[in-house]
């Protein structure tokens, strides 16, 4: 109440005074116009009695004159005139001035002696008054003078009134801004604050877990944003407490975010982890003059993003968004997630050239197509592996800059993109603990050896101190290759590699996700899960069954297949035409490349083909969404399907499949997995498909709809189990374990 009172005086008086001033000077113009409005009707009087009244003085003092001055005292505010001849003696004037009216000298030396007109105001009687004289002119001679009395006590009302009003007004502003400001303080200050302490109140008592929030352009709302998310982080912690001690009481591990942590500052003994990647965690972009952030799609963001959230550290990505550079500091650094920050975002610059030849070229029509069996005939061009060499270099630069004053750092680098900078950072830095993941699979020797810089490329990843697979089976063929490829010796016992001096361990580890979420940006509100009928309402469909699929859209991903397996099942089983609806989430990928322009068309083509066959009235079988969605948009999707199709053709892991598993708190739905993905040696209780068998994807996808309820729920109770052993932070845990029990590397020989 204190405040508020302060507020209302203050805001009092600064309006007072405002008013105040801006009535002194409005009243200072106010009597400067009357003034001049005086003088001008006083002159116009002059002048027009002019002439006639200068011929009557020089005949000297006559009724003719006495009657014209007569005249002039009944008039408004208009006291009277007077005559004087050039003598300065009075020879007329008006009844109501007496017979002797007091003229200043001033006035009379102006008129007499300069030949001017003059104008003064003063106080006659107590009374204001204003005078104007004029010389009077007869044949270019002064003959006298024509004085005019006027009444100025109406300037002084008037400037009273104005006094009064002005009065009134702030009066009556004051008391109006009482009223506004106790009524914002209530609504916009006391309110916020209630609503803020009550949830805060609930939220210790754990009557609720939903977010505080308030409106974006509300008075605390960075106050709201900074609270929530202090809220989060004492829920995570709260959750994750009550999860250890559940853990300790029935002897089970299970990893955590928080064991993650902690297992990482023991493991590096506080020293920070560096990850290595091609694609950032978090973008920034213009859209129109604002500003916005975004988590590009792909699955190695969704997997190392709770990790680095965990461990902390410094994330090295290439910097492709167009207003990259506009966040950064000085050394291209910046804290994320830009709304609760964590660790350190490094940002890369690249050239288009670099871009070009590098990712798009060497990398994504080169070595993408070489490891993954898809059918598609890898290219090579000597200009993309200059431009390869290049970005490993220009990351091994950054890298190093990082790594500045840290010992024995260690260093997880992500990726086909980076064959050649285990290499290059042994050669820097012969102290660091380098491990490079390998996210796609690892083909056979022979095709492996349609690269022409295949060896270099071994040779880049010999300089690792541990090499990581998905699979066992990509291991076996990744040794294989090396073995022909390079002198080396293999150690098989122990899945290693022996060259110049070095050993490089090479072993699986499969990857996972993020499992349970408890962050409550990864959990939303069930509230905020519509149900199907308006999810597919949106949609501009209706349907009882849905089916979906969520890919990055690539050839690799067996898109075409899949559509044509819905077409069979359609075929076969027509009681599901108009009834079965399949959803495609598809973020268009790598449209540079003309072999995933074309795909893309293909995949327009092939659905709208589809569609126009079995098509009805608001219902089309194929539903192909083909925009980027975040991970909140696509989770209804997961949670509300009957089924999820993931029928790669070729694929490391596949976290999709982990992913819709994770969402599927019911147990209804049901998983259609692709034997060629690496994620079906884990995800056993999948129904395990053929995607080039049309007619066994047609019969999963109905065996998957008909299948009891009570089957459902066993195999998605068994599949979320080993999801929830087999964590992403179960797969970093055991990554860091290899990586910081190796021996503290020496120095590195360059031999071969």
């Amino acid at each position: 109440m204190k405040i508020t009172l302060r507020l209302i005086v203050s805001l009092t008086l600064t309006v007072g005074t405002v008013a105040t001033f801006s009535a002194y000077f409005q009243m200072r113009q106010e009597r400067s116009q009357l003034r001049l409005e005086m003088e001008r009707r006083a002159r116009l009087l002059a002048e027009g009695l002019q002439e006639t009244v200068a011929a009557l003085v020089s005949e000297g003092p006559s009724d003719r004159l006495k009657k014209i001055v007569a005249r002039f005292g009944n008039r408004e505010r208009l006291a009277g005139v007077a005559v004087l001849n050039d003598q300065q003696t009075l020879i007329a004037a008006t009844e109501s001035l007496g017979t002797s009216p007091e003229i200043g000298a001033d006035l009379l030396d102006d008129v007499f002696f300069k030949g001017l007109d003059g104008s003064h105001f003063d106080v006659d009687n107590g009374r204001p008054r204003h005078l104007y004289a004029m010389p009077l002119i007869l044949d270019g001679s002064p003959v006298g003078a024509f004085v005019v009395f006027q009444d100025a006590s109406h300037i002084r009302t008037r400037l009273l009134r104005l006094w009064r009003q002005t009065f009134l007004r702030v009066m009556a502003q004051t008391v109006l801004i009482s009223v506004v400001v106790l009524l914002v303080i209530r609504w916009s200050v006391m309110g916020p604050i209630a609503r803020m302490a009550e949830w805060m109140k609930k939220l210790r008592a754990g009557e609720t877990t939903e977010m505080f929030t308030l409106m974006k352009e509300d008075l605390f709302a960075p106050i709201a944003k900074e609270v929530t998310t202090f809220a989060r982080h004492l829920t995570d912690a709260k959750a994750a407490a009550g999860e250890e001690a559940r853990l300790r009481q029935s002897s089970e591990s299970l990893w955590t975010a928080e064991r993650l942590k902690e297992h990482v500052k023991t493991k590096l003994a506080g020293q920070p982890l560096f990850v290595v990647s091609n694609r950032e965690p978090y973008m920034h972009s213009w859209k129109g003059r604002k500003m916005e952030w975004i988590v590009p799609a792909g699955g190695l963001v969704t997997a190392l993003e709770p990790v680095m959230r965990a461990s902390g550290g410094t994330w090295i990505a290439h910097g492709a968004g167009d207003a990259d550079w506009e966040v950064v500091d000085n050394k291209n650094r910046i804290k994320v997630p830009p709304d609760d920050p964590h660790y350190t975002l490094r940002r890369v610059a690249l050239t288009k050239d670099e871009e070009n030849g590098y990712y798009y070229g060497f990398s994504n029509e080169g070595l993408w197509p070489l490891c993954h069996i898809a059918h598609t005939r890898p290219i090579f061009r000597a200009e993309d592996w200059i431009q390869y060499q290049t970005a490993n270099r220009k990351f091994a630069d950054a890298v190093e800059e990082e790594m500045a004053g840290c010992e024995s750092p260690c260093v997880l680098i992500q990726d086909y993109h980076f064959a050649l900078l285990p290499r290059l950072i042994k050669e820097r830095r012969p102290d660091a603990r380098v491990a490079i993941f390998w996210h796609i699979p690892w083909t056979n020797p022979e095709a492996f050896g349609i690269c022409p810089w295949q060896r270099e490329l071994l040779q880049g990843m010999m300089g690792a101190d541990l090499i990581g697979f998905h699979t066992q089976f990509h291991c076996n063929n990744f040794l294989d290759t090396v073995d022909r490829a390079l002198e080396s010796r293999i150690d098989w016992e122990r899945f290693s590699v022996i060259k110049g001096g070095h050993t490089t361990l090479v072993k699986p580890f499969p990857i996972s996700v993020a499992f349970p979420a408890t962050s409550q940006e990864t959990l939303p509100q069930e509230n905020d899960i519509p149900d199907r009928a308006t999810l597919l309402k949106e949609l501009g469909v209706t349907a009882n069954v849905l089916a979906v699929g969520v890919e990055r859209m690539d050839y690799t991903k067996g898109v075409l297949e899949r559509f044509r397996g819905i077409e069979r099942f359609l075929e076969k089983h027509p009681k599901y035409q108009g009834e079965f609806i399949y959803v495609q989430i598809g973020a268009p990928s790598r449209t540079h490349i003309k072999h995933y322009h074309d795909f893309l068309a293909e995949v327009d083509a092939e659905a709208e083909r589809i569609n126009w066959k079995f098509k009805r009235r608001n219902y089309r079988p194929i539903v192909f969404l083909k925009k980027h969605h975040s991970h909140r948009e696509i989770l209804p999707f997961y949670r509300l399907a009957d089924l999820c199709l993931v029928t790669s053709l070729h694929d490391g892991m596949n976290l999709v499949a982990k992913e819709f598993v994770a969402a599927q708190n019911d147990g209804n739905g049901v998983l259609i997995l692709s034997k060629f993905a690496g994620a079906s040696r884990e995800l056993r209780d999948a129904l395990i498909v053929n995607p080039y068998d049309t007619e066994q994807m047609a019969e999963a996808i109905r065996h998957g709809l008909e299948m009891p309820s009570d089957e459902k729920e066993a195999r998605m109770k068994r599949l979320r189990t080993g999801l929830l052993e087999n964590n992403i932070y179960r797969w970093a845990g055991n990554l860091i374990t290899e990586l910081s029990s190796l021996p503290v590397p020496g120095r590195w020989s360059e031999k071969g």
